[in-house]
């Protein structure tokens, strides 16, 4: 079973995650924003991946720090417990329709970062949570795991629709992406027999 747990403590957060990809999609989350635990469940569920986070932060100041570190300590997890990728898919995409809404979300584990977003919002919030900060949340996710992730939106009315589509589509093709290739569990997906999953530490 390939599973990580990971502990982050600043003077701005705490947050601890434990995760088991060959899951069910039990996800059991706690933030001080609700909405963000309603969207990292959809992902959990719609990957299969069985995730625990809490996290605590100083989001009397602001959600920045809070949610930022999150999506750090959700792509380290995730880097920890792929180990060294070997026999993975790699890469994998996925195009989740939610109501009037259309998100497209690829993601390559090939070990270089880069997020690619095209993504508009109506309103600065969105059941509490300040839809500015998703973005960030995606590049520390994307730099911790050494992902290229593209997500784009280009349908969309409601807010809620848009980022709920979002963190599905990003469920979907993160298990397609982290799902073992029976044809060559032991062999790394790289031309170069080497994928950089540990170059941030």
């Amino acid at each position: 079973m390939r599973e990580a747990r990971f502990e982050r403590k600043t003077k701005e957060t705490r947050i601890s995650a434990r995760l088991k990809l060959e899951g069910a999609g039990r996800a059991r989350v706690a933030t001080p924003v609700a909405f963000l635990d309603h969207m990292l469940e959809s992902f959990a569920r719609h990957g299969l991946f069985d995730l625990s986070l809490r996290a605590k932060g100083d989001t009397r100041v602001d959600q920045h720090h809070l949610i930022e570190d999150c999506g750090l300590v959700l792509g380290r997890v995730f880097s920890l417990a792929l180990a060294e990728r070997k026999g993975i898919n790699r890469s994998g995409f996925f195009v989740y329709p939610m109501d009037e809404a259309l998100a497209v979300v690829a993601v390559d584990l090939g070990g270089r970062p880069f997020l690619q977003f095209d993504v508009k919002f109506q309103r600065r919030f969105c059941g509490g949570m300040d839809t500015d900060l998703l973005e960030d949340f995606l590049q520390a996710f994307c730099v911790q795991l050494g992902a290229n992730v593209v997500v784009r939106l280009p349908f969309g009315r409601s807010d809620h629709h848009k980022m709920e589509a979002i963190f599905k589509a990003l469920g979907k093709a993160m298990r397609q992406s982290c799902s073992l290739d029976i044809r060559d569990v032991a062999g790394l997906p790289s031309a170069k027999g080497v994928i950089d999953h540990d170059w941030h530490r």
